[in-house]
């Protein structure tokens, strides 16, 4: 069967009118709805999954605090980072979690080579790193056999407010982006870029 997904270039938008957005679609779509992947960037942002502890949280300052419901620990949102929402009925295609958050890591794993960037995932801690430094994270929910939420990649922002948490609930976790390994690529093109990995990861063969 051909897996079909439509795109959605969202631009900058609010956190929590896009986290009822996604909820609300995955909560009514059929079984017939066809996947989509929404790629955006938000204002800044701390977001609590469902495992945050509150002692993670150290100096959020102004930026506000948002309580969710994907796994995980607290994570920071802010423009220059790119977003993906990843909408996929896994029951349909006979997918489980993990190996949907494999798919992702290795999405973003071999567009990082393609920058000639070596990266890696490490057990027991979603997400992809380079070196000890962390520069994407991953957090998903399921429900009624579909996915949202889904992952962040640094491209060119303000890593200060990660200073603010225990990012994931590590403390003293580094983070990293794209700008900083010498990749000098605005996030549109960036975010294009990476969209050819993430189709052939999630083995989507038509795009609408």
């Amino acid at each position: 069967m051909l897996e079909q997904v439509v795109i959605k270039q969202l631009g900058l938008v609010p956190y929590i009118t896009t986290y009822d957005a996604m909820r609300d679609f995955t909560l009514q779509r059929d079984e017939q709805a066809t996947d989509e992947l929404w790629m955006l960037q938000h204002p800044s942002v701390y977001t609590m999954g469902l495992a945050a502890k509150p002692e993670h949280l150290l100096n959020t300052g102004q930026i506000p605090v948002e309580y969710i419901d994907r796994g995980g620990q607290v994570t920071y949102h802010g423009t220059g980072q790119l977003v993906v929402y990843v909408l996929m009925n896994v029951k349909r295609r006979h997918w489980g979690v993990r190996h949907l958050v494999q798919q992702l890591e290795q999405a973003v794993i071999d567009y990082l080579a393609s920058e000639n960037i070596e990266a890696q995932r490490k057990d027991n801690a979603p997400g992809v790193y380079v070196g000890q430094k962390k520069i994407a994270s991953l957090g998903l929910r399921i429900k009624r056999g579909c996915s949202y939420h889904g992952l962040s990649l640094n491209v060119d922002m303000d890593l200060e407010p990660f200073q603010g948490i225990n990012p994931c609930g590590y403390e003293g976790l580094e983070v990293t982006q794209l700008k900083d390994l010498g990749v000098n690529k605005n996030i549109q093109q960036v975010g294009a870029d990476f969209l050819t990995y993430l189709l052939s990861s999630l083995d989507y063969t038509q795009v609408q």
